[in-house]
């Protein structure tokens, strides 16, 4: 072998091990940031079941906030309003979810006139899930009844 064929083969040995290093320091850095709530609050999202009496409360009362019951962000209340929730990994969600399970823009949770509340998956790859049953278009959510987004379970409550 010649000295400069030598030469040309180390030189891309050592260009391939900086692509490597450029792209295990990115991963790095993604895994490593933290998840952070929207500003506009919780996505409402969609299911497949029918209108539930149990979303409005005895006396007429409506859920007053969505609770995170389960993962990265358990623990977390967001209070409910007029306006909907959408919940997804894109910074403009209501609530961010950084999870490899949900879509950029994943479900939303809305309000109807009547006070009641709907689950809407919003074409996510895997799914919504209103009480183990997969969301394939708006479905009111019940008090209390999990809505599993990814890794994520979320519920609604007084």
């Amino acid at each position: 072998m010649s000295t400069l064929t030598l030469t040309l083969i180390r030189l891309a040995f050592l260009g391939l091990l900086w692509v490597f290093v450029f792209f295990a320091l990115s991963v790095l850095r993604s895994d490593l940031r933290a998840p952070t709530m929207g500003a506009r609050g919780p996505i409402r999202p969609q299911t497949n079941r029918a209108p539930d009496a149990r979303s409005v409360g005895k006396n007429g009362k409506s859920p007053r906030k969505l609770v995170i019951t389960e993962g990265v962000l358990s623990g977390t209340s967001v209070p409910l309003s007029d306006q909907p929730v959408t919940i997804g990994r894109a910074p403009d969600s209501t609530i961010v979810l950084d999870d490899d399970y949900v879509s950029h823009r994943h479900a939303r949770i809305a309000p109807d006139a009547r006070g009641r509340w709907s689950v809407e998956d919003l074409g996510s790859t895997n799914g919504t899930y209103l009480d183990r049953q997969r969301v394939t278009g708006p479905v009111l959510a019940g008090l209390g009844v999990p809505i599993r987004i990814g890794k994520t379970v979320l519920e609604l409550r007084r």
